[in-house]
């Protein structure tokens, strides 16, 4: 296990770059699976989640080529099924959670796919019905095994259908979408995902001869094709990662660069922080966070708390509700954090309470924060990340406290966030990685 030492204090400034998004890259590489030829991955992140689904995929007999750090080219001209019954296949698979969207490739290639239950975040209940209800409307047969937790899907023609999803997961519609690509006929997908990930997917799935029309709607039509064909596709910057720079920034009285943020695919994410009361420049594709030695939480027009929640797009990603409560610490005025969909992503917050930060954990999934206005600052501690998220609005509350602060488990970090200690060493972060 490693841990981070990080010597608090010190405003960020400079510039920096987002590394490629995770959560479109996850997809990205699973699509390779649906065709025997090259397909060729720009921007990818050099990160241990997706260098473990390539690793697995290597395992499963897909060529994997780097061509440098954050390129790489997938052949998947001899996959070989008979892994996936295999224990260290069960093992692999089950430690991360995105490889679960090689199923719907698997399912229209060859017709089945075998899975664990998958691992990944501790954040709360993350169920897979909806995976397997896509796969079943295209006519495949699923089935459970209770004694081993595994999970397989067969069918021997996957039929075009409509289908209503019971709920617009990404990770549901990207592996339905997927499967749905060769399956003949027409399918069509209500209240199906639109987030900027599942649009990328689209676009790439096109590019290798899909026919798909609604992207970036939530109402996705798909005439299956005989086959799928190589392709060549860049991931966007990560908007995660844009996030929680800004809110390193804002909490250290920084001054900082955000480089190519692929600011149109933002979303709501710079209005959200602006209702914290960050200013945020616009210069082209870039962003510029000022000095900020306050800044304030808007209200609503009738004076009421302001509620910060997450929604599915182009609501706010629930990803980024860790930064926006850890951000709010140290606000002048206080604000209600709403996580709605994981029961389990609020309970960090005991953390920031022992570093001096006023938080009411409502219940598991609201939090109230009476921000200290910088009138007194964190305090440095010790603690340990429990997922991707709260591990970084951890980083970001040791960042901005008086003290030297230690984070173990950072392997959580290291998941989603690419040499994290570097990049932000270059802006000044005090931040040493013990081994």
């Amino acid at each position: 296990m490693s841990t981070f030492k990080i010597e608090g204090g010190t405003p960020l400034c400079g510039e920096i770059r987002p590394q490629g998004a995770k959560n479109e890259a996850l997809q990205i590489i699973c699509a390779a699976l649906l065709t025997s030829e090259p397909v060729k991955i720009n921007n990818i992140p050099n990160i241990l989640d997706i260098n473990n689904l390539l690793i697995l995929l290597h395992n499963m007999g897909v060529k994997v080529e780097r061509h440098d750090a954050n390129t790489v080219t997938l052949t998947a001209d001899n996959v070989n099924l008979e892994y996936m019954q295999t224990e260290e296949f069960k093992k692999q698979a089950s430690s991360l959670r995105g490889s679960i969207m090689i199923m719907g490739p698997l399912l229209a290639r060859f017709g089945k796919a075998y899975f664990p239950k998958p691992g990944g975040d501790k954040i709360g209940r993350r169920r897979l019905d909806t995976h397997f209800y896509g796969f079943q409307k295209l006519g495949a047969r699923f089935n459970f095994d209770s004694s081993d937790f595994f999970y397989s899907v067969e069918a021997n023609d996957l039929k075009g259908t409509y289908m209503l999803l019971d709920e617009a997961s990404v990770t549901g519609t990207a592996n339905t979408l997927m499967a749905a690509t060769m399956a003949p006929g027409k399918t069509t997908i209500y209240n199906a995902a639109c987030e900027p990930y599942v649009q990328q997917l689209c676009r790439l799935l096109i590019a290798m001869g899909a026919k798909i029309e609604g992207v970036g709607s939530n109402l996705l039509r798909i005439e299956g094709v005989k086959e799928l064909h190589g392709a060549e596709h860049t991931i966007l910057p990560d908007m995660i990662e844009v996030g929680s720079f800004i809110a390193m920034a804002a909490m250290t009285a920084g001054d900082i660069w955000i480089r190519g943020a692929g600011v149109e695919h933002l979303g709501i994410i710079p209005l959200a922080f602006e209702r914290m009361g960050i200013t945020i420049e616009v210069h082209g594709d870039d962003l510029h966070i000022p000095v900020q030695k306050v800044y304030t939480i808007d209200s609503f027009i009738d004076g009421s708390i302001m509620t910060i929640a997450d929604a599915p797009w182009p609501g706010l990603t629930p990803d980024l509700l860790s930064v926006f409560l850890v951000l709010a610490t140290q606000a002048n005025g206080s604000v209600l954090i709403h996580q709605k969909m994981f029961e389990s992503r609020l309970f960090f917050v005991d953390k920031l309470i022992d570093m001096g930060a006023k938080i009411i954990l409502c219940d598991p999934h609201r939090a109230t924060v009476i921000g200290l206005n910088r009138q007194t600052k964190l305090r440095a501690t010790t603690m340990t990340s429990p997922d991707i998220r709260a591990g970084v609005a951890l980083l970001i509350a040791a960042l901005s406290a008086n003290g030297t602060s230690t984070i173990h488990n950072i392997e959580q970090i290291d998941r989603g966030y690419q040499d994290i200690e570097a990049r932000l060493g270059a802006l000044g972060a005090k931040i040493t990685r013990i081994e």
